[in-house]
Parts: structure tokens; sequence; C-alpha cells
């Protein structure tokens, strides 16, 4: 499908064929907030997002925008890593701010010659069309190097949103994802499988409902219960359970099965950090958890898109 290995389409992958080389991110902290955090719609943030704002591993990092990417260099010397980067701006809500502060950091990222893109974690509801357009004139400003938009949809499911609260109808995500599309930039969406009172066929409703939004990319999160947040408290009131190592590798493998074979698989479980992680403890182990996955999808056969190509719902 994509390296001749891989039964399905890696970001690795893609990197090699358009780079001839595998792109690292360097997640940044750029001192942003979330309007589920600073009042606008809540002070607590989602259910599952701890004080780091989904950005735990970025928000260790501090000092300006360069001090940071130098960090990140620094952390990833050891790798062997291709002659460029991608800066990842994750912590919180990456467009949540000042229109000129927006075009001050995204452009001293983008003029850092050894950054090939930027690839901006953000949410629906806080791209009007003033930053879009920003988006625009950047990639004028800075040919030969992307912006990417990763926007966290998380379920397609109404009732879950308002558990988890997200803070937006479904109809906010369509439209944002539509006027992206319109302006050239690729959207990445981040789903987060074993959300709470989430059945096997609603996530594969997630996965189905993507594959006719025009996405390049996903991010299958397996969900974790991380120390500070609400749903540490949900969970250890036994208000639900998270999901075992054996039913998220076969709901995984049905994800894959059903994902149009054309979008980009970025993530297929996550980094949970270990200081905070409560559960599940079996996914701090992530070399183990993409073996297993690995082994099973080529013991069964299951490749990306197989299901979606062959018109058919029903699970492998």
């Amino acid at each position: 499908m994509n390296n001749g290995q891989m039964p399905y389409r890696t970001l690795g992958a893609w990197c090699q064929e358009h780079y001839g080389e595998k792109l690292y991110k360097i997640a940044l902290d750029a001192g942003f907030t979330c309007p589920n955090r600073d009042g606008t719609l809540g002070d607590r943030g989602c259910i599952f997002c701890s004080a780091g704002g989904s950005g735990d591993f970025a928000a260790k990092r501090t000092g300006t925008l360069r001090a940071q990417l130098d960090a990140g260099r620094s952390l990833l010397s050891g790798k062997k890593t291709g002659s460029r980067f991608i800066a990842y701006f994750q912590a919180y809500t990456n467009t949540y701010g000042p229109l000129p502060l927006l075009e001050r950091l995204f452009s001293e990222a983008l003029a850092e010659p050894d950054i090939a893109g930027i690839s901006i974690a953000t949410r629906p509801d806080c791209l009007p069309d003033e930053v879009i357009g920003l988006f625009v004139r950047l990639k004028e400003r800075f040919p030969g190097k992307f912006i990417w938009v990763e926007l966290g949809l998380q379920t397609i499911h109404e009732s879950t949103a308002v558990y988890i609260r997200r803070g937006y109808p479904l109809s906010c995500f369509d439209a944002a994802v539509r006027a992206l599309h319109a302006a050239d930039i690729p959207v990445i969406v981040h789903v987060i499988l074993g959300l709470p009172g989430e059945t096997r066929e609603m996530m594969l409703q997630t996965i189905r409902y993507l594959n006719g939004c025009g996405i390049w990319g996903v991010k299958l999160q397996l969900l974790h219960v991380l120390e500070g947040t609400d749903l540490a408290d949900e969970y250890r009131a036994g208000r639900f359970q998270v999901l075992s190592l054996e039913e998220y590798l076969s709901i995984l493998c049905d994800c894959i099965a059903s994902l149009s074979a054309d979008i980009v698989i970025h993530r297929v479980t996550g980094d949970g950090p270990k200081r905070l992680l409560i559960a599940p403890l079996w996914s701090a182990d992530k070399r183990n958890v993409l073996n297993l996955l690995h082994r099973r999808l080529k013991q069964n056969a299951i490749r990306q898109g197989q299901c979606h190509e062959q018109g058919t719902d029903h699970t492998l």
C-alpha cells in the first residue's frame, strides 16, 4: 500500500514518498488557551483533557518558539532523523488568539530552514475566515512548505460530544473542513476510540463518516484516563471501563479496514504521559501495542480500506 510492507498508509511512508526522508514532529506550546478553559464555553476543558491541554509533551517546554524548536531538535538528536522537521503547535487551541500573534508565531516557525512545514492543532469553532485567509497568505509567502490543520473531532455522536464537553456540534466540524478544503489546507482529524458509552459500531460510524469528508489524515487515539481530569473522577467512581488490549486491537483493525485507503494514518494508539496515566496501563508499552497490531493485521490479511472499497459495513 505505502512502502510495500505496512497494510495501512502511514505518515512516515508519506513523508518518505514526498520528501525522501522521515519528518519528526517537534511539539510546541505557544502559550494559547482554549474557549473550553477561559470561560467562553467552560472553565474545565474537555472531560479527558489534562492541565497540559492535550499537549503534555509540549507543555514541558518553555521559552521562545526558537528555544522550544532547539530543545526539540536536541531531544530528537538520538533518533535517526532526516534533515527536516515539522513544527507541531500542539498544546491547547492554536488558532485561538489575535491574528497578528498567530501570523508572527507561524511565520517564525516556517522561516526556520529545517522546518518542512507546520501542523496546527485547533478546534473547528476557532477557525474564522481571517485565520483561514492567514493560512493562504502564509502558503504564498513560504512556497514549498506545508500547513496542516488538526481538528479535534473525537466522535460524530452528539450524545458523546455533550458528555465529553466538546462544545460544538458536528455541523461546525463539517463547515470547518469545507472551508479548509476550499483553501487547499490539508485536514487531520483526531478520533478517540473507547469513549464512555460508545459501542464498536458507533466508533466505526465515525470512521465511515470521515471517509466522505475529504480529509487528508487521521489520528486514531486510544482513550487515556489521565490524572487531574474529570474523566479520572468518572473512572474512579466506576462509571465506565476502559478498553482491554484485546478489545482495542480488534476495534482498531476494524477501523483500519473501514478507513479509505487514501487517508494517511498519523497515529494508531497515542502517548499518554506515564506520570499521569491511570488507565489503561497496558497502553504505556507502545512498542508492544504496535507489534501486536501489525502481527494481527498480517495474520488476518487486513489492510486499510478493504471494507470501504467493497462497500461493506460488516466488521472483520
